[in-house]
């Protein structure tokens, strides 16, 4: 079995699709700015709260036609399994090798799930449809998924995913790297073998990482929180305790063994691309 250092090490880059056609023009500046890093590869959300996924195809599709390797992110909570089949086609048919499989949110007014209603099953779907065309990245959570019953029982989720037939994972965004390390360790344990890759989220606008944290259960360790508070509305300070204290995050955890780094940009070119050449990081 392969412990997490033994994996080639993978860094890549999430954006979210636009939704007017200035921020279009906003992703498509950023898009060039971090291709000149080579990510392994691009992956696209869609939008939170059970949104259309129809931004996320048009982005994508501009993704991999300008020759960068492009993720979508697919939700199957609100989708039929034929809306899905649809769906995985056209990916294919645009030359799409890589899918984010997630269960997503509960569209707002939508009173139970559609056919699929976890990851797990969307990744066996997604293998039963298309074979082994797609390399498939599952969500994981180093401090647990805010909805978990229980820490055992969200280990046992993820599991089920990677036995489903994942091919890897990112997780969610954390600051406390002894929360990933000991997940790893948990996963080990129950013999999951496939790299587990952090997501890293740049630390550029307090009140907006506080909003993002409540919603995703990530915790900001209280000296961060402290720090952060202090600067009050000194963007400077702000943006570069952020830099210090991510660089040192993606050190120790490349240092200790992970498999790469992805990077949760905020469709934001410089944040990434300091950090990225700071750690002096190459695919």
């Amino acid at each position: 079995m392969n412990s997490q250092k033994d994996f080639k090490k993978t860094y890549s880059i999430e954006f979210f699709p636009p939704k007017t056609p200035k921020g279009a023009e906003n992703l498509r500046k950023t898009r060039l700015e971090l291709a000149k890093l080579k990510p392994a590869y691009i992956s696209v959300t869609f939008g939170a709260g059970g949104s259309t996924q129809d931004g996320t195809i048009e982005t994508v599709t501009e993704i991999q036609a300008s020759g960068i390797s492009a993720a979508p992110h697919l939700s199957c909570i609100a989708s039929t399994k034929r809306e899905i089949s649809t769906i995985l086609e056209l990916y294919k048919s645009r030359g799409i090798s890589r899918i984010v499989a997630l269960r997503g949110d509960m569209p707002s007014g939508m009173q139970a799930p559609s056919e699929l209603r976890y990851a797990n099953e969307l990744v066996e779907f997604i293998r039963e449809e298309t074979g082994n065309h797609f390399k498939i990245e599952v969500a994981a959570y180093p401090e647990f998924h805010p909805q978990a019953k229980s820490a055992s029982d969200d280990l046992k989720n993820f599991k089920r995913k990677v036995e489903a037939g994942a091919d890897s994972a990112i997780t969610q965004y954390f600051f406390n790297p002894d929360a990933y390390f000991s997940f790893v360790d948990s996963c080990e344990k129950m013999e999951v073998n496939i790299p587990i890759i952090p997501g890293i989220m740049p630390i550029t606008n307090h009140n907006q990482l506080v909003r993002f944290s409540d919603m995703c259960g990530a915790e900001i360790p209280r000296w961060i929180k402290k720090r952060l508070e202090d600067f009050g509305d000194d963007i400077n300070s702000i943006q570069a305790f952020g830099m210090d204290v991510t660089i040192q995050l993606c050190e120790k955890l490349l240092s200790n063994g992970a498999p790469g780094i992805h990077f949760y940009s905020m469709n934001k070119a410089e944040p990434t691309t300091q950090i990225w050449n700071a750690l002096g990081l190459k695919n």
